[in-house]
């Protein structure tokens, strides 16, 4: 070795001065249908003791925003894009979004990007390849998916969102398995083996998973992606099953709690098979804590959760999204529960 590689790089010396490169921000898009448990593991990853500092870009479908009061309460900052699916009419809120993140003094060591259920993940996967200021600023890690082994079989063969969200996937939840039998889980996961062999599988109840088999894993292969689709790249526009929509539904009155569980009961057993997710944050008369609701088909689940602030609107809020949906006969229904005096 020549003397001058024991010393010091003179202050003069063009490559001791060249600025480091920044270092791209990794990002995982989470997926999956309605209802799988992407929430549930955002949240688990949220709470994580990683070190990290995530930004979390949400994506709701539905009319109103609900999502936001499903995540845990934390110090990552969280953005919503409402009343579009991200793979279509928001995909530009997503770019400015991203943009304004990169210009940030104090940047973020991780981004998190949960979609909309009825997302087609191609054109999120896009974003990250076609502009100019995302590509250079931000590398994406994985596509995660959370697959619903309860009720996934419902959609696999009608709904092309389900089966590409399975298909483009690095990573695969299969969640809910305590709900099925071991016989049908080797059913469900061979329908997913059929669409992606190359992702890896994991089996989980809650979306109970080490945070390191999710995040900064370096899954993402774009050869891997254009060979699921190659028109990938192309700036296409993306349609959904026109029978699939959403109903918000909003009002401040008190509802009672037995008008309320008698209603979403016999809503379920006439209506289930089409009432792809519900959820909401409901006010009920003689509680102090917010109902929280959540459904998916004929499964639904309400606990009560945080108190009301002393100032907060105690405001319902509930959404549904499913095939066909009568607006008039669920709001008829949800406001014949307001609680009487």
């Amino acid at each position: 070795m020549s003397p001058e590689g024991d010393l010091p790089r003179s202050s003069m010396d063009p490559i001791a001065n060249e600025p480091a490169t920044p270092r791209r921000v990794p990002v995982t898009i989470l997926t999956g249908y309605l209802g799988a448990g992407k929430t549930t593991l955002l949240n688990r990853i949220l709470t994580e003791q990683h070190g990290k500092r995530i930004a979390v870009i949400e994506n709701e479908f539905g009319e109103i925003g609900i999502d936001n009061d499903l995540v845990v309460g934390t110090d990552e900052e969280i953005f919503e894009m409402n009343n579009g699916c991200i793979c279509c009419t928001v995909r530009g809120d997503l770019i400015r979004i991203l943009g304004n993140l990169m210009r940030r003094k104090d940047r973020f060591d991780y981004i998190l990007i949960e979609t909309t259920g009825l997302a087609d993940p191609a054109p999120v996967i896009q974003t990250f390849f076609v502009d100019e200021e995302v590509k250079a600023q931000t590398a994406l890690d994985a596509l995660v998916t959370v697959v619903d082994a309860r009720h996934v079989l419902l959609h696999i063969d009608d709904s092309s969102e389900c089966q590409e969200q399975i298909a483009f996937a690095d990573v695969i939840l299969l969640n809910k398995i305590d709900l099925v039998t071991p016989a049908e889980l080797e059913i469900v996961e061979g329908r997913i083996r059929a669409l992606n062999r190359f992702a890896v599988v994991n089996r989980t109840r809650n979306a109970d998973l080490p945070i390191e088999r999710v995040l900064d894993i370096g899954a993402f292969d774009l050869t891997r992606a254009l060979a699921v689709d190659p028109l990938i790249l192309d700036d296409a526009s993306h349609v959904h099953d026109s029978t699939i929509g959403s109903v918000g539904l909003q009002f401040d009155e008190a509802l009672d709690e037995v008008k309320l569980e008698a209603w979403m009961g016999q809503l379920l057993r006439e209506r289930g098979t089409d009432i792809f997710r519900m959820k909401g944050i409901l006010h009920v008369a003689k509680r102090d804590a917010q109902l929280v609701f959540q459904g998916v088909h004929m499964i639904f689940d309400g606990t009560f959760g945080r108190a009301w602030g002393p100032d907060e609107p105690r405001q319902n809020r509930l959404v549904f999204i499913g095939r066909n949906l009568d607006r008039e006969a669920l709001h008829a229904g949800f406001t014949a529960c307001v609680a009487t005096a």
